[in-house]
C-alpha cells in the first residue's frame, strides 16, 4: 500500500532547510537533516529538489517572492517615486532573515549564490529599473538630462555589486547594508522632480 502524500510536502521542505541554512548555513546543511526535520526519508527530498542547490535557489525564489508581495502592498500609486520605492523595499529586505543573508554573506550562510546565478533574474531588475526611470522623465517627473540607461546600470549594479561585498571588503552589518541601500534611495531623490503641489508621486513633500 503506497503511503499517503504529506500534505504541502515542498514547503515544509522549504522551512527546514530555511531554518538550517540560517542556523548553520549553506555549507553544513545537507538534505539528510533537511529530511530528518521534516520527518521524511531522504528520497522524498529528490522528488521536489533535484539537488541541494535546487534548494537554495527555491528558497532564494521563495525569499524574494514574499519581499515583492510585501512591496507591491505598499506601493498602492499607479506611478511611484523610485526613491520611495527604494526605502519600501528596504523594510521589505529586512524583514526577510534570508534575504538579508543573501546581502551579507561570507559564503558561510548561502554559499557563492551570486555567482550561480545563470537566468535572467539581474538583467529583468535592471531593464525594469531603466523603464521605470524613462517612465517618471515622460511625465515631468525626473531630471532629463539624466540617461535611464546609465543611471539605471549604475543602480542595478550597486545592487548587484552589495552582493559580495561582504567577501571582498570583509563582513558587513545589516545596519551598514540598510544605509548603503538608504543612500542610494537619497541620490535618487535628487534627481527626481515634485509636482506643483511640492509632493512626489508618493505623496511624500520633496
Amino acid at each position: 500500500m503506497p503511503r499517503p502524500l504529506i500534505p504541502h510536502r515542498r514547503e515544509r521542505i522549504l522551512d527546514a532547510a530555511e531554518h538550517l541554512v540560517l542556523s548553520q548555513g549553506f555549507v553544513a546543511m545537507n538534505v539528510a537533516a533537511v529530511a530528518e526535520r521534516v520527518g521524511i526519508a531522504k528520497g522524498a527530498i529528490y522528488l521536489e529538489f533535484a539537488s541541494k542547490r535546487d534548494i537554495r535557489e527555491a528558497l532564494l525564489r521563495r525569499g524574494a517572492d514574499r519581499m515583492s508581495a510585501t512591496v507591491a502592498a505598499q506601493l498602492t500609486e499607479e506611478h511611484p517615486a523610485l526613491s520611495h520605492a527604494y526605502r519600501v523595499t528596504v523594510r521589505a529586505l529586512l524583514a526577510e532573515p534570508l534575504m538579508v543573508a543573501a546581502f551579507l554573506d561570507d559564503e558561510g550562510v548561502l554559499g557563492a549564490h551570486a555567482e550561480g546565478v545563470t537566468d535572467d533574474r539581474f538583467r529583468r531588475h535592471h531593464t525594469m529599473i531603466v523603464d521605470w526611470i524613462a517612465d517618471l522623465q515622460s511625465r515631468g517627473r525626473f531630471d532629463p538630462t539624466v540617461s535611464p540607461e546609465h543611471l539605471g546600470l549604475t543602480l542595478s549594479s550597486a545592487t548587484v555589486g552589495l552582493l559580495s561585498a561582504a567577501r571582498r571588503f570583509g563582513p558587513i552589518s545589516a545596519a551598514q547594508l540598510e544605509g548603503a541601500l538608504s543612500t542610494l534611495a537619497d541620490l535618487i531623490s535628487f534627481l527626481e522632480i515634485p509636482a506643483a503641489d511640492g509632493t512626489l508621486d508618493n505623496g511624500s513633500t520633496a
